[in-house]
Formats: C-alpha cells, structure tokens, sequence
C-alpha cells in the first residue's frame, strides 16, 4: 500500500496523471490504476477526474494528509534500520532561498566529515516552494526566513540574522559613504531578485516605505549570482545580504555599505518537517544546523 501512498503523493507535487507517473517510474495506465487501487482499499473516490486530473476530494485531502505521515514514517524507519547496520546511509535534498545558498555548505561540509555514506541535492527555490516541497516530501529541510511570513507546522533552528547592504562602486552614487539610508536607496536604479522571492518582498517593502513609491529595478532575476556578476562590472547596484557580499567576495572597486534608518534584520534558520521520530539523516542535519548556531553566535 505503501506504494500506492507514493503514487498520490507524486500527483499532489505534479497535478498531472502522466507527469506524476513519470517521476514514480512507472507506465501511466499502472499509475492510474495504482490511485484507483488505493480508492477500491479505502472505499472512496480520492481524485476529480474527467480527461484530466481536476483536483483531490474532500476525502482525497484527507488521505493525503495521511498518506505524508505514513510514507514519512516509512522512509525514517528504513533510514534508522539501516543506519543500526552501517551508519548513516542516504541522500539528502536541502532547498534553500537564493539569499542563503552560499551558507548551506557550513552545515552539509561538517556533516559529511561526520557521515561520508550521505549524499546531498541542494535546490534554490523561493520560500513558498520550499514550505510546498517540505510537505510534500520532496525535500528533506530548506533554508529559510524564519520571521516574515507564516512558516506553518514545521520545525526550525534559527541560524543566523539577515542584514541588508548597499553594494555599488566606489564612484557611483553613495559608493564612498560609510552608510546609506532606505529613503537614499530608493533613489538608486537596483538590480534585485524577481518579485515570487521573499527577499524581494521585503526590501519593496523598506523602499515603499521610505521612498514612498513602488520600486522599478533596472533588472531582475532569480539568481544571486546573475545580480552579483552585474554589480562586480562597477556599473550596477544592488541590495543584498552581509553574509552573502562577503562569501561572494568584494573588488577592490566594489563597497558593500550598510543600510540604516530603518534598521532591518530578519533571521534565516533550518526548517524541517514537525514529525516523530525524526529521520536519522535529519536528526544529524538539525544537530550540525545546531552547531553552526552556536558558532556563528
């Protein structure tokens, strides 16, 4: 049955009969007939169907519901099973926001160290997707603000606080202050994330309030990489986390300075799911996101 709690699984992330057949690994007919099994079992009709897949019913929520326990449970019991016989064994998949990205490594690199056998998948997504892909299963943890938008029933490590900076050249406008206000900011053409991303969101919302007008960034992207390679040219500015400026790494030409009045900081933490017993492969991720806290303290 187990199997069959994976195909509506799959149908859930997908909302596609042949999409979700193809990430079970299996024909779409044996697919079908898999959820219609599963209706057979539980006596109820689970999926709206007509030439295409239209949603779950009210029941099919339900097992769904369901259906995430059991197959979570049944994939940390194979986990501590094995892990009784040869020590952690796995593959874990870590989605972080684009702004964090460069900090997941200060936790899969001591893990590791700790746990050679494991293998990881790390996926930049936006904090919407990250809290869908949690519930679905499809991950394991993401990286994460902690303190902006509702977060839901999960589990969370706070790991470090997110402050903003102004990065330009030192001879573009501001670029030989030792801070900048919001108000100034907002007078600058930025390149900035795409609007679908929480950080995005919230630098609007600083520039909104002290410019009083909707931010119009001269280009956008989902990548903080794309945004850091144009304001490394010296012809481009931006506003981006300290952490990830200094992981990036700053020019000779290229200032990164601080934003003030108003202050803002938001905390960025580890967020897994809230179930018992927690696998052993994220019991490890939660402790080594423990420590980093403590030392980044």
């Amino acid at each position: 049955m187990i199997d069959k709690l994976e195909f509506l699984l799959a149908l859930a992330r997908e909302r596609n009969f042949g999409k979700a057949a193809e990430l079970c690994g299996v024909t779409q007919p044996t697919f079908s007939a898999g959820i219609k099994h599963l209706e057979e079992i539980l006596g109820v009709m689970l999926v709206q169907r007509s030439s295409r897949f239209l949603g779950f019913t009210a029941e099919g929520e339900r097992v769904l519901d369901w259906a995430r326990r059991i197959v979570a449970d049944s994939r940390a019991m194979r986990q501590e099973v094995h892990a009784l016989k040869r020590g952690l064994v796995g593959h874990i998949k870590i989605a972080a926001i684009p702004t964090a990205l460069a900090m997941v490594s200060e936790i899969t690199t001591p893990y590791r160290a700790k746990h050679p056998h494991v293998k990881f998948t790390i996926l930049s997504r936006n904090s919407i997707e990250i809290l869908s892909m949690l519930e679905n299963l499809e991950v394991d943890a993401g990286l994460t603000y902690l303190d902006n938008e509702p977060l839901g029933k999960v589990r969370s490590v706070s790991l470090y606080p997110e402050q903003y900076r102004l990065l330009t050249s030192e001879d573009s406008p501001y670029g030989d202050r030792d801070q900048v206000t919001w108000a100034e900011v907002s007078r600058i053409p930025l390149c900035l994330l795409t609007p679908d991303m929480q950080n995005r969101r919230i630098i609007n919302r600083l520039l909104r309030t002290a410019g009083g007008g909707e931010p119009e960034p001269t280009l956008e992207s989902n990548s903080m990489i794309v945004l850091f390679s144009h304001v490394r040219t010296g012809r481009w500015a931006s506003v981006m986390p300290e952490k990830l400026a200094n992981t990036l790494g700053l020019t000779e030409k290229l200032r990164s300075i601080p934003i003030v009045e108003p202050e803002a900081v938001h905390m960025i933490g580890l967020i897994v799911p809230n179930r018992e017993p927690m696998s052993p492969l994220t019991a490890a991720l939660v402790a080594e996101a423990k420590h980093l806290a403590v030392a980044l303290a």
